[in-house]
């Protein structure tokens, strides 16, 4: 009696913790969303990583490049940062756009998700009824 009692209470239990750390309402990420622009950080740092690590060949960390070109944007003036901030606002302005364009998309309610799959479906299908129609034509 008792172990068919453990075995319920097991079973139930499990059940919970499975449960436990998921979050219920969790949206799903969209492939299709186009990324968020980089900061004028980010932007210099591309550049800073490259001469970094040209000038410390040996040098494997990732943190020490982080430290090293956190620490020289620091240092640099506004004058000096004025370019990477202005090619990131470039950057947000073009981001502004395709995301503008993303959201029309899902307004019209054309799912982005399915477009590719919508648009393999119907060239399978063409292929299959131009299939069909060689070997008609084949047959007389």
């Amino acid at each position: 009696m008792k172990g068919g009692e453990g075995k319920a209470q097991a079973k139930s239990s499990d059940e919970r913790l499975k449960t436990r750390g998921k979050k219920a309402g969790k949206k799903v990420k969209d492939p299709n969303k186009p990324k968020r622009p980089p900061s004028a950080f980010f932007v210099f740092l591309e550049g800073f990583r490259k001469e970094f690590n040209l000038a410390n060949p040996d040098n494997k960390s990732v943190g020490a490049v982080g430290k090293a070109a956190g620490a020289k944007w620091k240092s640099m003036t506004a004058e000096d940062k004025a370019p990477y901030v202005a090619k990131a606002e470039t950057k947000k302005t073009e981001y502004a756009k395709t995301m503008q364009k993303y959201n029309m998309k899902l307004a019209n309610g054309t799912s982005t998700a399915g477009d590719d799959d919508s648009d393999k479906s119907k060239s399978e299908v063409n292929d299959e009824e131009d299939a069909a129609s060689d070997e008609e034509e084949d047959d007389d």
